[in-house]
């Protein structure tokens, strides 16, 4: 049976994981029979937004490992501690936790670092050549992953696309349910909700970038 690592950045759109995206991702690889287990940086995350006002709280502070064992109904481990030997391939939904707490690219757009302990884990995918997915804004985080010439979607969004051929990635614009796959890199993207309009727009985009993941692992 195939085993998949799922690195969440926390528990909320504005601030962590995109919720649906990351439940669509899990229920996506059981139903195919696939495994996983999830993964956090066990880090504070950059700062935590109300969700019903979309303010940033500056009276609270969270982390974003606890976070996002929400998501894991507690099933979650360090993202230090991520064995590559152990998983056949990598998922990483998106929610801006994915550019503010495994990367800041959302605080400094093309000139963005990934955060060092998930930089480590997506690289070990990358040099093992097994595959992996990255979903809405998590793409982000690909071109320090894989280097320059990757291949890779956020849809059509002008600005961010721009940003990220800045930083050496091949941007190809797709629409919601679009799958793109960089077959050099075996890497997959999708846009989720950086397009989706409702729920099922984003659950058909993660449900058909997990269909391509389990072809690759079958």
């Amino acid at each position: 049976m195939a085993s998949v690592a799922v690195i969440l950045s926390g528990c909320g759109v504005f601030d962590g994981a995109e919720i649906h995206e990351a439940v669509f991702t899990l229920y996506g690889l059981d139903k195919r029979a696939i495994e996983y287990q999830c993964f956090a940086p066990d880090i504070e995350q950059l700062h935590v937004i109300n969700h019903l006002t979309g303010e940033v709280d500056s009276t609270q502070s969270r982390n974003v490992l606890v976070e996002s064992a929400r998501i894991a109904r507690g099933n979650v481990k360090d993202v230090k501690t991520l064995d590559v030997d152990k998983f056949d391939a990598l998922v990483v939904p998106g929610g801006f936790g994915a550019a503010k707490n495994l990367c800041n690219f959302a605080l400094v757009g093309p000139d963005s670092k990934v955060t060092p302990d998930v930089l480590s884990a997506c690289q070990a995918f990358a040099k093992a050549g097994k595959p992996a997915a990255y979903a809405c804004i998590a793409p982000a985080l690909i071109s320090n992953v894989y280097g320059p010439g990757v291949e890779l979607t956020i849809g059509n969004d002008p600005d961010t696309a721009k940003a990220l051929a800045s930083m050496g990635a091949v941007h190809k614009p797709a629409n919601v349910a679009d799958v793109i796959y960089d077959q050099a890199h075996q890497v997959l993207s999708t846009p989720a909700y950086m397009l989706a309009g409702s729920i099922s727009e984003a659950a058909n985009s993660i449900d058909n970038m997990i269909a391509k993941l389990a072809e690759l692992l079958s």
